[in-house]
């Protein structure tokens, strides 16, 4: 199969996930209904955003969309779902061919009515023949689903340089409204739009935050979630900075508070993070992973990957000693090797109803069979020790009782996320492999029991099961829910 081009390092990741043990967005606005994370028709059961941000939208090759598949008792239901596009009535923008809408996402109430809403980040959109680029869609939860949209309007960062490269919502001021942090490549880096938002597009206030001066560390990556357990989220900011005559990866912690975020901390760098409660001491904790780390028993040299878990605690981030865990970890199946990509993705929930949180992780690099870049998804389970190696699970295509069969570079685990569709309290798994079927792109459905996750009665699907338009579009590079 040929290797396309991929439009991005890690996908955005939602606000919150199952059971809550992602102690994240600081929920809905006040006098809303309380409503459910995710959910965005309001009828109880978590949805799934999929981004294909090279699909054909409109008539346009790589204009992007996002495919919505809506959770019931049963799970995930594909018979139950929606295209979004800027091709779709009651959805700003015209589609054109390299917006890739739909490779940014994340989720959170930002208009206080107790639906989940779905934001867009356009990055590449140019606004009119300035030289500004990206628009922010929210596209409104509501009792039919996902249907029309707006681009925020006011205020808006008076530059704006590929604004809504990442994005993260939470509320970050503690005030019972949900607020969303964009990155933006211009000064300042990250802007955060204060809660509520209109259907008008207005945000109630804009505040700047120049990370790289006060930090070191542009704002590349955001991470949202609650490590102190107060009120107020968390925004973990992930990014490069300056190491003798080149760069690193780092990250900051800044807290939430009355008011506005505030740096409170470095901690291990990467690309993907979550912040998830796997220890159950009632404080988020840390997790980034570093696909390009290298593990120390790699036979053939160079980087395979890793992951760190860096302690929440009251004060926010813990004096414990982080843990760091790689394929060579006692417990997690497998051998680190060069180009494994272990920690590419992370996704967070409990998948087996015990209160612990725990990680989903993709190696999308993983060969499998002698198939080079066949890819794999590994979850390891949360305990009163914190995130080990003891019951670690790791499904290919090849497990038994996985549809379809792994080939070479189907990037399988490319995107990972963990989410409870039919509310029995237990997280599925959701894993996508982008290149699969040269670049078109899918996704596979785990189910999970008191075992956590199981192979048994998963299932796959591509763009077309849900309404989607045939051919290239990397389906499943992004997940949100």
């Amino acid at each position: 199969m040929q290797q396309y081009l991929r439009t991005t390092l890690a996908t955005a990741t939602a606000a919150a996930l199952a059971g809550g043990l992602l102690l994240a967005a600081g929920g809905p606005a006040a006098a809303a209904p309380a409503g459910t994370p995710g959910d965005f028709n309001g009828d109880g059961y978590r949805d799934l955003a999929i981004g294909a941000p090279l699909g054909k939208a409109g008539g346009k090759a790589k204009a992007g969309y996002v495919a919505v598949v809506y959770g019931t008792k049963n799970g995930l239901d594909k018979s139950k779902r929606t295209i979004i596009s800027q091709a779709t009535p009651g959805i700003p923008g015209v589609p054109e061919s390299g917006d890739y809408f739909g490779d940014r996402l994340t989720t959170g109430d930002l208009d206080g009515d107790g639906h989940t809403d779905l934001v867009v980040g356009v990055h590449g959109e140019r606004i009119g023949k300035t030289d500004s680029f990206g628009v922010l869609t929210v596209v409104w939860g509501g009792p039919g689903g996902l249907k029309s949209g707006t681009d925020i309007s006011s205020p808006l960062p008076t530059y704006r340089n590929e604004l809504g490269w990442s994005l993260a919502a939470g509320d970050f001021d503690g005030d019972g409204r949900t607020d969303l942090a964009a990155a933006n490549i211009a000064m300042p880096e990250l802007n955060v739009f204060k809660g509520p938002v209109s259907r008008t597009g207005k945000a109630a206030g804009l505040t700047g935050i120049d990370t790289s001066a006060q930090t070191g560390i542009n704002a590349d990556k955001l991470v949202a979630g609650n490590v102190n357990g107060d009120k107020a989220t968390d925004l973990l900011v992930m990014g490069q900075q300056e190491s003798g005559n080149g760069y690193t990866t780092r990250s900051v912690l800044y807290k939430g508070g009355a008011t506005g975020l505030k740096a409170a901390g470095k901690l291990a760098g990467g690309y993907e993070a979550v912040i998830a409660d796997v220890d159950k001491d009632g404080y988020g904790d840390v997790v980034t992973g570093n696909f390009m780390e290298k593990s120390a028993g790699e036979p053939h040299g160079g980087p395979g990957g890793a992951i760190t878990v860096t302690y929440g605690s009251a004060a926010g981030l813990s004096g414990r000693t982080p843990v760091r865990l790689t394929q060579d970890t006692a417990g997690i199946p497998g051998t680190a090797r060069k180009g494994d990509s272990f920690g590419w993705s992370l996704a967070a929930g409990d998948t087996d109803r015990d209160g612990y949180a725990d990680i989903a992780i993709g190696a999308p690099g993983e060969d499998v069979g002698g198939r080079t870049d066949a890819g794999a998804v590994t979850v390891l389970r949360g305990s009163a020790k914190g995130l080990t190696g003891t019951g670690a699970k790791t499904f290919t295509q090849d497990t038994a009782g996985v549809p379809g069969a792994a080939e070479a570079r189907d990037r399988f685990g490319a995107s990972v996320e963990l989410t409870d569709a039919n509310k029995d309290g237990r997280a599925e798994l959701v894993a996508g492999a982008y290149a699969e079927n040269d670049g078109a792109g899918s996704v596979w459905l785990f189910r999970s029991g008191t075992g956590g996750v199981t192979a048994t009665g998963s299932t796959t699907f591509g763009a077309a099961s849900v309404g989607g338009p045939a051919g290239l579009a990397y389906f499943g590079d992004v997940l949100a829910g």
